[in-house]
């Protein structure tokens, strides 16, 4: 690890968003502790880091805790500011934020949570088919966006024309969906050349020997 970086942690779970700031970190080249925990099973050490129980979460120096996708790979980028991991101008970076907020909301929390963790939108388990269909509905919404916009870019990626930690996300939501039984290339042909090419990617290659579920 070189002198001038800091001492870092992930805390991840295989197959999780985690995924996106793992790849992050290679992608910087940051030498990282990961620390593995199970959503679902968090262990009282993590608890005590993180109480709202949710992964990723990035340590720095061992005193600072960050959580939250978008303040997690801001500070990685922040330790790499020659990768441009959020872009390479303002209006890049704007757009990085742009995805990464509509990303973590709306198509993470939003529809996929609808999909896989109905009891947080209600106590009555009575209805928890019909949110799950509506969040299906929500998530072939977005992949169709999704499609549109990497299409209409034409660059292969999806913030200027270099790699992002949005594409990383992309990836990740792309693989996703064989969990949903959706056949994206059929649906969804152009984000899934995108992905795909992104697939053969050093840096994603080497986090999905980690998170084996992706």
């Amino acid at each position: 690890m070189s002198s001038s970086q800091p001492p870092l942690k992930l805390f991840y779970s295989p197959g999780a968003c985690s995924f996106v700031p793992h790849v992050a970190l290679l992608e910087a080249n940051l030498n990282t502790e990961l620390i593995l925990t199970h959503i679902g099973h968090m262990t009282p050490e993590f608890i005590s880091i993180n109480p709202k129980r949710r992964v990723p979460v990035l340590v720095i120096n061992d005193t600072e805790i960050i959580t939250e996708m978008s303040a997690v790979l801001t500070a990685i980028s922040s330790l790499s500011p020659e990768t441009n991991l959020l872009g390479r101008t303002t209006l890049e970076t704007i757009r990085s934020y742009e995805w990464l907020n509509w990303l973590s909301t709306v198509v993470h929390g939003q529809a996929l949570g609808s999909i896989w963790r109905p009891e947080r939108y209600s106590n009555d388990p009575a209805i928890y088919p019909a949110i799950r269909e509506k969040g299906l509905e929500t998530i072939r919404e977005c992949y169709k966006i999704i499609n549109e916009k990497v299409a209409e870019r034409g660059t292969g990626f999806a913030v200027g024309g270099a790699f992002t930690v949005v594409d990383a996300f992309l990836v990740l939501l792309h693989c996703w969906a064989g969990r949903l039984e959706i056949d994206m290339k059929a649906e969804y042909s152009d984000y899934t050349v995108y992905a795909k090419r992104l697939l053969g990617r050093e840096s994603v290659r080497r986090a999905r020997e980690v998170h084996v579920d992706v």
